[in-house]
């Protein structure tokens, strides 16, 4: 009988074994060097490995998608544009159902937009209008009057077309920000931001880490480093931190988690 711990050894042996016999292949057979032949199979791995590890740790209501690489930019077309795998939330379950008894059929499907297009722009990949009409089994029109809705009301999801100008896709981050500073509740942001609460709670805690970091003068690149931001969502936060008066609650946790990292505070500006 073999152990679970035997069993996992035994498949790394065998995948060392077939790791050494697609280099010697590329060697022998494509006159590559060992250098060469190494590269193409870390790339290798690097493509495939996600495929072949990941339905095991899929969650019930969850897909797989190739998408365009979010570093990839504008005027590549789509043949050649890089791909990135992806896992998508298409059904959250319980969470989802008690939103379409309060939004309906319509404000359920906006509300997947919003997660996916997020979830897919979390992992490095950007989705296009086409891709979720695939995925929703529903007609370019009605992506684009769900698109407008949520324009509407302040709402952008990071699809390609947005991405590509990066002031326009972070500003749903700054408005949950802002809301947040306001003194509104997690739940409440979720609500109107159309984004889960754990989504929420990830920017605000982001927030909180850039505002230790400006306190202490760090410029907006080592910034967006240390807290792994791109530099426009770097530079929103800035704006937020520097024009913003918190409200008296909020002051205090932003006070209080810079105190944890030494001095710390924030210059009170007069309301309009």
């Amino acid at each position: 009988m073999i152990n679970n711990t035997s069993r996992e050894r035994w498949e790394r042996v065998k995948a060392k074994g077939l790791d050494q016999q697609f280099l010697q292949e590329m060697m022998g057979g494509l006159q590559c060097s060992r250098f060469e032949a190494q590269a193409i199979l870390d790339k290798v791995h690097e493509i495939f490995e996600p495929l072949m590890e990941h339905p095991q740790s899929l969650q019930p209501g969850q897909i797989q998608l190739c998408v365009v690489d979010a570093r990839v930019g504008p005027g590549t077309p789509l043949k050649e544009a890089a791909q990135r795998l992806v896992t998508l939330t298409l059904d959250a379950g319980d969470e989802d159902y008690q939103w379409r008894k309060k939004a309906g059929v319509g404000g359920l499907r906006q509300r997947r937009l919003c997660r996916i297009a997020e979830e897919a722009f979390q992992q490095g990949g950007v989705l296009t209008l086409e891709d979720i009409a695939a995925v929703f089994n529903c007609g370019m029109r009605t992506l684009v009057r769900d698109l407008a809705a949520l324009r509407q009301r302040g709402i952008r999801p990071p699809l390609r077309s947005l991405v590509q100008d990066m002031g326009r896709a972070v500003s749903h981050r700054r408005e949950i920000v802002k809301l947040w500073l306001e003194g509104r509740e997690y739940s409440e942001i979720a609500q109107r931001s159309y984004h889960s609460v754990e989504s929420v709670a990830n920017y605000v805690e982001k927030f909180k880490r850039c505002a230790v970091l400006f306190s202490e003068s760090y410029d907006l690149n080592t910034v967006g480093f240390l807290v792994r931001l791109s530099v426009p969502l770097a530079r929103e936060f800035h704006q937020l931190w520097s024009e913003m008066e918190p409200v008296e609650h909020r002051r205090k946790e932003l006070e209080e988690r810079g105190q944890k990292n030494g001095e710390f505070s924030i210059p009170r500006r007069s309301r309009p």
